[in-house]
């Protein structure tokens, strides 16, 4: 049975097609994804991974058939074919990849701009969240003065905003959560400046509006969340921004992804996310463990103490009273 061309190629692209969906959703490539912004880095992925399937099927294939059609048969010494230039397939080759990278980028280009991403005239100035919260973009927490503020500059040259800011729903929105990152070799230092809490863990409630403000102490690192989708140079002396939702619970990575020093690989952290009662609970426990009793409480070794010494703080709780403690001395007999 001897089959058109035309419709072996149709029959070809038909499947490239499928299979380049198909492995486009189910490529296995990507860690869970758990912010809200995930599942739009996701989507792009997918669309790049579906093109560059269909295209590697392709150029492969093309190949192999061509290896076995156009092979030196045995006994034939000849010279092949002349080949001359094919001009609209020059164009061919040339205008399709260029029509999928402009896709490709108006698309990706979208999706920062939807995330928060693009704000070309936003810049940087950390203290307040009213300007933080009008300026999309920029990695500011603003005075709470309704004046208009100049853009920080260094010399004559306009600090241009960095990082992911608020989407556009809520740049007019103060975050819920603002947390304070520093960079430093080789650990990452997270500070809540609303509670005075600072810890080596991220902790964040689910489903909340968060706010990272990253800087650096010594050299260049990079804070990257993977399962958020989220990465952001940390910069000495420039300010950068973070924001965001996570929307699943859970332990999550914090990875330092820029070549900092020798120790690079070791830069690593832990990311919380918990239910509002989790987190609230967590951000008292820190509050505690922080006040100054209790480092003098924690800073006295209880094998000095005598047994009534040790077992004071408790009497109330088990109703002894000091003539029980008494009978505890180790000359009672």
């Amino acid at each position: 049975m001897n089959i058109p061309s035309s419709i072996l190629t149709m029959l070809a692209g038909i499947g490239v097609t499928l299979i380049s969906l198909w492995y486009g959703q189910n490529h296995g490539l990507m860690p869970i994804a758990a912010s809200d912004e995930a599942s739009q880095i996701d989507g792009l992925f997918n669309t790049m991974m579906t093109i560059s399937t269909g295209l590697f099927i392709m150029v492969q294939g093309i190949l192999i058939v061509a290896a076995i059609k156009y092979r030196r048969r045995e006994g034939d010494n000849t010279d092949g074919p002349p080949w001359h230039d094919n001009f609209p397939l020059e164009i061919l080759w040339t205008a399709v990849p260029a029509v999928i990278i402009l896709g490709i980028g108006v698309y990706s280009f979208e999706i920062y701009n939807s995330m928060g991403g693009l704000d070309p005239m936003g810049a940087h100035d950390h203290g307040t969240m009213k300007m933080q919260a009008r300026m999309r973009g920029s990695a500011i927490a603003a005075t709470l003065s309704d004046t208009p503020q100049k853009a920080p500059q260094i010399g004559s040259q306009k600090l241009v905003a960095l990082g992911i800011g608020a989407s556009p729903e809520n740049e007019d929105k103060a975050p819920d959560l603002v947390v304070n990152v520093m960079g430093l070799q080789y650990a990452w230092i997270f500070s809540y400046p609303e509670s005075g809490v600072s810890s080596g863990e991220l902790h964040m409630p689910v489903n909340r509006d968060i706010q990272l403000n990253i800087s650096a102490q010594d050299v260049l690192h990079a804070f990257w969340l993977p399962e958020f989708r989220l990465k952001q140079d940390s910069i000495p002396g420039r300010p950068s921004e973070l924001r965001f939702t996570a929307k699943k619970t859970g332990e999550y990575r914090v990875v330092c992804a820029e070549l900092c020093g020798p120790y690079h690989g070791a830069m690593k952290a832990a990311a919380f996310v918990q239910t509002p009662e989790e987190f609230d609970s967590w951000v008292k426990e820190q509050q505690v463990a922080s006040t100054p009793n209790f480092e003098e409480a924690v800073a006295v070794n209880p094998g000095e103490l005598s047994d009534g010494e040790f077992l004071a703080p408790y009497i109330r709780e088990i109703k002894i009273n000091s003539e029980m403690l008494e009978q505890l001395h180790p000359t009672h007999h």
